[in-house]
């Protein structure tokens, strides 16, 4: 059984997957990452140079090859839940816990970070994060078993909350 973290970005999936793993000793697995380590490029590279939809794609190889394994941690890029086989081979392989935050809280993390293209290309920042976070909320929430607000508690602190509870299922 997989623990797969879910949410926007900025939602805190990186920092909560990394101590996730290491409270439960399992292996990280972070989708976007396994995506450019596939493609030798980076994310804006790989949307400037082809598309969305091509990084979407390759999103649903790498989800489909992770959720072949068990027994690890997969930190999912934001959108994800976009394509519903992704959701259903990550419900299939585990135990999926959505990561949220205050929208405020998600526009001071992500900031303009050159690592994160733009999603819709013709709005503002603020306004861009706002419309596909009310977009994405309902895909979210179908495809969790579990939701964390990660607004108030560290990252460690989440981290922990979630080991206790995928614990508990694993005995269950």
């Amino acid at each position: 059984m997989n623990a797969i973290l879910i949410g926007y970005r900025g939602s805190g999936k990186s920092s909560v997957g990394r101590f996730l793993a290491e409270i439960l000793g399992l292996k990280l697995i972070e989708t976007d990452a396994e995506i450019v380590r596939k493609t030798g490029m980076t994310i804006p590279e790989i949307v400037g140079q082809h598309s969305w939809d091509f990084f979407r794609d390759l999103e649903s190889e790498v989800i489909a090859d992770v959720t072949d394994e068990k027994n690890q941690v997969i930190d999912c890029g934001g959108g994800v839940v976009i394509r519903p086989q992704n959701v259903e081979y990550l419900q299939n392989s585990g135990v999926v816990f959505l990561l949220e935050s205050d929208p405020e809280d998600i526009i001071y993390r992500i900031g303009r970070s050159s690592n994160r293209p733009s999603l819709t290309g013709d709005k503002s920042f603020t306004e861009e994060v706002l419309e596909v976070l009310e977009e994405r909320k309902p895909l979210y929430q179908a495809a969790a078993d579990y939701v964390f607000d990660t607004s108030l508690d560290s990252p460690r602190t989440v981290a922990g909350k979630i080991a206790s509870l995928y614990r508990k299922i694993q005995e269950a």
